[in-house]
């Protein structure tokens, strides 16, 4: 795998929670939805299995919780969840920044 490529993934899918956080941040968005409005805002199809394991995970962890959006299951992002997005953010700016 050539350098891009492996930076692309590793920040795309290997951080799919980060883009979850940020789509979560404005609102309900129903779980169902997930993929395609990854997709649609940032330009990568991440994986159904993958993307259900990962909203587990940040709802297990207190990060999204669960609301309902036209009657299904949907999420949004809790205070912490954005306190740990806006960490995300200032350490990708300071990588920027570096290189």
């Amino acid at each position: 795998m050539q350098p891009f490529e492996r930076f692309k993934k590793t920040n795309t899918e290997g951080n799919l929670w980060i883009y979850i956080l940020e789509l979560g941040k404005e609102g309900e968005t129903p779980d169902q939805d997930v993929t395609k409005l990854v997709f649609e805002k940032f330009g990568f199809l991440p994986g159904e299995i993958l993307t259900k394991s990962v909203l587990y995970k940040l709802r297990n962890n207190g990060f999204i919780k669960t609301e309902k959006f036209q009657g299904k299951k949907a999420f949004s992002t809790t205070e912490e969840g954005k306190k740990e997005l806006e960490k995300m953010r200032e350490f990708c700016q300071g990588i920027l920044e570096k290189i």
